[in-house]
Parts: C-alpha cells; sequence; structure tokens
C-alpha cells in the first residue's frame, strides 16, 4: 500500500497542564556529546525533516501538509522557541513551544529520533522543554500527546509534573508514501 489510500486512525488525545515551574529539573546525561540549540528562522525544509524523522512512527502527519506559506506563518513568529537536540554532532530531535497566548505556552512538539531513544536523554530533553517554557513567562505550559504517541510520553509528561486535563476522540488521516515524499521533499 505505498502509494494507495490509508486507513484513517482513531486516536484518543490527552490534554495536560502545568501551572508551576518544577522545583528541580533533571539533569543532563554524563558521557555524552549533547546540544541544545535554539533556532532562528529555521529553514521549512529543515523543520519538515525534524518532523518526519521524530513523528513518522507516531503519525505527525499535519504540518507536512502545510504549504509554504502556511508553514512560514507559524514558524518565523518573533516568539516562536524551536530548538534542536544534537547528539554526537547530528541532529536527534527537537521541541517546538509556542508561547501565543498571553498567558499560556504550548510544547507543540516534543520528541526524539529512533537512534536517540534508550540512550537516558529523554527525561533530561523534556526537562530542558519544560524549563524554556517557564521561562517564557506563562501561568500555565501545555501539551497533548495522544494514543498514537510513544508508550512513554504520557507517563512521561506526568512524572514531571504535567496533569491531564481533558481527553477526546480524533481521527489521524495518514500519509501515503508519495504525499510524505512530496512534502519532505520539497524545493
Amino acid at each position: 500500500m505505498q502509494n494507495g489510500a490509508l486507513q484513517d486512525i482513531d486516536v484518543t488525545v490527552t490534554f495536560l497542564e502545568m501551572h508551576a515551574a518544577p522545583a528541580v529539573s533533571p539533569p543532563i546525561p554524563y558521557n555524552r556529546q549533547i546540544a541544545l540549540l535554539k533556532t532562528k528562522d529555521i529553514p521549512l525544509h529543515f523543520y519538515r525533516y525534524l518532523m518526519d524523522r521524530v513523528g513518522r512512527k507516531w503519525h505527525w502527519v499535519n504540518v507536512l501538509r502545510l504549504s509554504d506559506e502556511e508553514l512560514a506563518a507559524g514558524l518565523h513568529r518573533e516568539d516562536r522557541d524551536i530548538r534542536v537536540l544534537y547528539l554526537d554532532g547530528a541532529p536527534a530531535g527537537f521541541f517546538d513551544l509556542k508561547p501565543h497566548l498571553p498567558d499560556e505556552v504550548e510544547l507543540a512538539y516534543f520528541g526524539m529520533m529512533e537512534h536517540a531513544h534508550g540512550q537516558g536523554i529523554g527525561r533530561w530533553f523534556l526537562g530542558a522543554a519544560i524549563s524554556a517554557a517557564w521561562a517564557h513567562g506563562p501561568r500555565r505550559v501545555t501539551v497533548q500527546t495522544c494514543t498514537l504517541d510513544h508508550p512513554a510520553a504520557l507517563p512521561l509528561y506526568q512524572k514531571l509534573g504535567f496533569t491531564p486535563v481533558a481527553q477526546k476522540k480524533e481521527v489521524v488521516h495518514p500519509l501515503t508514501f508519495a504525499e510524505r515524499s512530496a512534502s519532505v521533499m520539497r524545493d
């Protein structure tokens, strides 16, 4: 079914909130070459690459369906905060903060590439994302996850201080190989 229509997937989305910054952040893993760099005017192709490599297995498709104009309008806002994780010199994940509401920062995307899983980095990386979110001075930080995301996502969010506040059912429309290729391989 590489090029044909794919079956829709029913998911449960869980919305979580945090109303105070954690007192302690997880420590950075030692004996690892890790860098976390804040982007400035991230190139659209690089953002799509990150979105595809981090989210392919979890069906993160919404951003990949956006036109260049739609994607640029959201990404290149002055208040957007996108940080890329590097492990041993290569991209290994990213998080994307949207401080778009006066009292809220949304952790819109957070994830690591397959080669970074199981390396003892995830807890620290999420702590760094939470710290970056609170640095914007909100009253609350929000995130959402769904039943397609990594099984450790929801428990990790809760361990680091997020509380579930709502759930809803949604449908994910997976990308075909051709659609994914057209999105990621744009000029």
